[in-house]
């Protein structure tokens, strides 16, 4: 059996009373909420039924809304892609937010920036994660100054990043040429190896390529396995129809 959506091994006693009663809906809550994914982004913990609860409560209460911490649940919501979590807490965004920002806007700083332009920015991020396209997306984090105070609350967000690359890399390669993987990782030498051995347990292959190989090794995701189909039909369902290719027409 999987781990219920709405899991957190991370979540206080507080927090677990407030969801599983009616003050989740409580407006006086939302400064709990806010207190705790702010912590999230501390500590490096992730509660997404909580947060989704607080974006909730916005939805019932927009004067409530705080932009700072709308972002910093998205942000926080892209370290733990592939899962849905991201398209999850977009959903609960008011329409308008959703809207691309004028082009005339100006304002630069996340702290100025219209939440609208905030979002789309980190929607920009997610469909680049959902692609696997991550060269693209650290160099597209790397080309505004507005992403690098977007993240900025959220502890380790690059590192968290890089994990979840590696392990969705780890569910669909056995082998990846080093070169395109330190451009996946936006990583290169010690850093890279100290990564790709302490903290990934995979292996490099000095002896093929220009820089080498890094070794994947074999799990339940990515190992091969022949897949046979097997189809039980009767003879009597083709008895059935061959009598009707028979069969007079009215």
């Amino acid at each position: 059996m999987g781990i219920a959506f709405d899991y957190a091994p991370e979540r206080p006693e507080h927090i677990d009373a407030i969801l599983n009663g009616l003050d989740r809906y409580n407006p006086e809550t939302t400064s709990v909420f806010q207190d705790y994914v702010a912590q999230q982004c501390e500590d490096r913990t992730y509660d997404c039924y909580a947060n989704l609860a607080l974006l909730k409560l916005y939805q019932f209460n927009p004067h409530l809304t705080r932009d700072e911490t709308t972002t910093n649940i998205l942000v926080k919501a892209l370290t733990v892609f592939p899962s849905p979590d991201f398209s999850l807490c977009l959903h609960l965004l008011p329409p308008h937010i959703l809207n691309p920002p004028s082009s005339t806007a100006s304002l630069r700083s996340a702290g100025d920036a219209p939440l609208s332009e905030a979002v789309q920015k980190l929607n920009v991020l997610n469909n680049l994660l959902s692609e696997a396209n991550y060269k693209g997306f650290w160099s597209t984090l790397d080309s505004d100054d507005l992403y690098a105070d977007l993240v900025a609350d959220v502890s380790g967000f690059e590192e968290l990043i890089r994990i979840r690359i590696a392990v969705t890399i780890g569910q669909s390669c056995r082998e990846v040429d080093r070169s395109v993987l330190e451009g996946w990782l936006q990583m290169r030498g010690q850093d890279f190896e100290r990564f790709i051995t302490d903290i990934c347990g995979w292996g490099i292959d000095d002896t093929t390529g220009v820089k080498g190989t890094v070794i994947i090794p074999v799990n339940k995701e990515n190992e091969a396995k022949g897949t046979v189909v097997r189809e039980n039909v009767q003879f009597d369902q083709f008895a059935k129809i061959i009598h009707r290719a028979y069969e007079q027409p009215a």
